[in-house]
């Protein structure tokens, strides 16, 4: 019996969050797709890559179409093992391979497609890989929805570029085709020094250019640090088990931690690999890496039950471009109550609008608010 026809339509988000209103697929893909076609149809085999797909819309896309070894990285390890379950539903798993953002991903590539980040530092970095590495007649088809495309972009990628054209609208969605690479550089995390409440000296963050809040320190952080610093973080001594960074983005809250109390080990994990290299930088340069360990993982799927005191989370509140006001926490939550051990507290700050309490109460355990401001709330959850 023959395989099923693959089906942009069938495909999944799964391990991420799933709703009605929420795609695997889109547009842009499809425009993508169509507008590289001919390019795509006389590229040798492996010299396609495919960059920013968030649930393989492009790369199975490409598969289907006859491509074989396709280089794709993909930030989020969600996106990746969506990507992976549905090549295995259309029966396209041996197609393509998951890379770093690095050299070998694009190395000698002929034909690349990028789902556009809404982030122009992260495009400056996409665009420089390729044209230090890529093939110099390498065509690039970068595309996205309109709302979320700036004329910025167009600059970002004309500093790498000798040419850039843009392709007629559709559905919504434009796509951006570059060619002529030069002025190649790899991605290097960017660095800025910021003061934090409790520490005498300043933080070096260091960030690549798809890290959340870049070289910053974001204002819901930042109220949480705050509050560690007046009536968490000095209690940490007396008590056993493992402190974790949840969601650690840059490691900001990682490092905090460990500067505070020098003899601390902390956990950081974070989904994306931009800000799993961002935040091993960040502990690098703020001389606490041996005792801040940074893991690419799903919320906490590899930590044992009841083995943490404490767990701090400034957790995400979109999924991937879509914004759902509930379920992308919930599993987070989970895993923290999962984790901690009874009596343990997860310290979380989230935008007051989203209104966390309950699933806090339901997920972790008794919830208290600690501080609040005109956007942010501060609550801390004790493990039953």
């Amino acid at each position: 019996m023959p395989p099923p026809p693959y089906s942009p339509d069938a495909l999944r988000r799964r391990p991420d969050v799933e709703g009605p209103d929420l795609l695997a697929s889109d547009a842009a893909d499809r425009l993508i797709l169509d507008e590289s076609a001919a390019a795509r149809d006389t590229a040798a085999d492996g010299m396609i890559v495919v960059i920013g797909d968030e649930y393989g819309a492009l790369t199975l896309g490409a598969a289907d179409a006859g491509a074989t070894g396709i280089r794709v990285h993909q930030d989020s390890l969600a996106g990746e093992r969506a990507l992976a379950a549905n090549a295995e539903a259309a029966e396209l798993g041996g197609a393509f391979r998951s890379l770093p953002l690095d050299a070998t991903l694009v190395a000698g590539a002929t034909v690349i497609l990028v789902r556009l980040p809404r982030a122009l530092d992260a495009l400056d970095d996409i665009a420089g890989l390729i044209a230090a590495h890529a093939d110099p007649g390498v065509t690039v088809f970068a595309g996205g929805r309109i709302k979320h495309m700036t004329l910025a972009m167009n600059e970002v990628l004309r500093r790498r570029f000798a040419t850039v054209d843009v392709s007629h609208a559709r559905q919504k969605s434009r796509v951006l085709i570059a060619r002529g690479p030069h002025d190649g550089a790899d991605p290097r995390p960017r660095t800025a020094l910021h003061a934090a409440p409790g520490l005498d000296a300043p933080i070096t963050i260091c960030a690549l250019g798809g890290a959340f809040a870049g070289t910053g320190i974001d204002i819901g952080t930042r109220f949480l640090l705050d509050q560690l610093a007046t009536a968490g973080a000095d209690e940490l001594d007396g008590r056993s088990g493992d402190v974790i960074d949840l969601a650690c983005g840059t490691g900001v809250i990682a490092t905090w931690l460990a500067l505070r109390q020098p003899a601390l080990h902390v956990l950081a994990s974070d989904r994306s690999a931009a800000a799993v290299t961002s935040a091993q930088a960040t502990v690098a340069a703020n001389g606490v890496a041996e005792r801040v360990r940074v893991v690419r993982a799903l919320g906490l799927e590899s930590r044992p039950d009841a083995s943490a005191r404490l767990i701090a989370l400034n957790p995400p509140f979109h999924a991937g471009t879509a914004v759902p006001m509930t379920g992308v926490a919930d599993p987070l939550f989970a895993d923290a109550g999962r984790v901690l051990a009874p009596g343990g507290e997860l310290w979380a700050v989230w935008n007051s609008s989203l209104q966390y309490r309950a699933a806090l109460d339901r997920l972790v355990g008794p919830t208290r608010q600690i501080a609040r401001n005109a956007k942010f709330t501060v609550t801390v959850s004790t493990r039953r």
